[in-house]
């Protein structure tokens, strides 16, 4: 009896990609806690703020640049916490080392929620539990976003969702 896998007819039948965009870290895992290497430095936290080494695979046809963006859904502010958008990487870019944001190698970093550009590590109030932190990887079909660099995370958030063509989320945890 020969078996057919159904899958990839399923799939191109209902408009889902057999293959979709994936994102991982050496540095972070999917629902683990974060180290204090990515805590931010500032605001009564004190660990290093460094941004994590992020790579992606499986980009979908059509990608021009990637977006990342690191957002805290767990926030007490009503709208969360934007503590990463970088616009107009190349797509040629595949990963980010460790330590990437603040050298301006690569993309356009934005305003974050800490007033300015650049990664602004994890920082909970303390006792206010758990908070996740989704690290996104964006695949855009402009190869150039043209935003400023003080624009509000709101605003490269609506930006990056009127567009995409997928995406993909890692989502660490941290605790103070």
């Amino acid at each position: 009896m020969k078996v057919i896998n159904l899958l990839p007819i399923m799939a191109a039948f209902i408009g889902i990609s057999a293959s979709a965009m994936e994102i991982s870290s050496q540095d972070i895992k999917e629902g683990q806690l974060m180290g204090k290497t990515f805590e931010f430095s500032g605001m009564g936290c004190n660990g290093g703020n460094l941004s994590p080494q992020l790579s992606w695979i499986k980009v979908p046809p059509g990608t021009k640049s990637f977006a990342i963006t690191a957002y805290d859904p767990d926030a007490p502010t009503e709208s969360g916490w934007w503590h990463w958008t970088v616009l107009n990487i190349p797509v040629s870019t595949l990963s980010l080392p460790r330590g990437a944001s603040g050298k301006a190698s690569v993309g356009l970093e934005t305003r974050t929620d800490f007033g300015k550009p650049g990664f602004g590590g994890a920082c909970p109030p303390k006792g206010d539990g758990m908070h996740r932190y989704q690290f996104t990887v964006w695949a855009l079909p402009k190869a150039k976003i043209d935003l400023p660099a003080d624009i509000s995370p709101a605003v490269v958030g609506f930006t990056l969702n009127s567009m995409v063509i997928e995406k993909a989320v890692l989502t660490a945890t941290y605790v103070r």
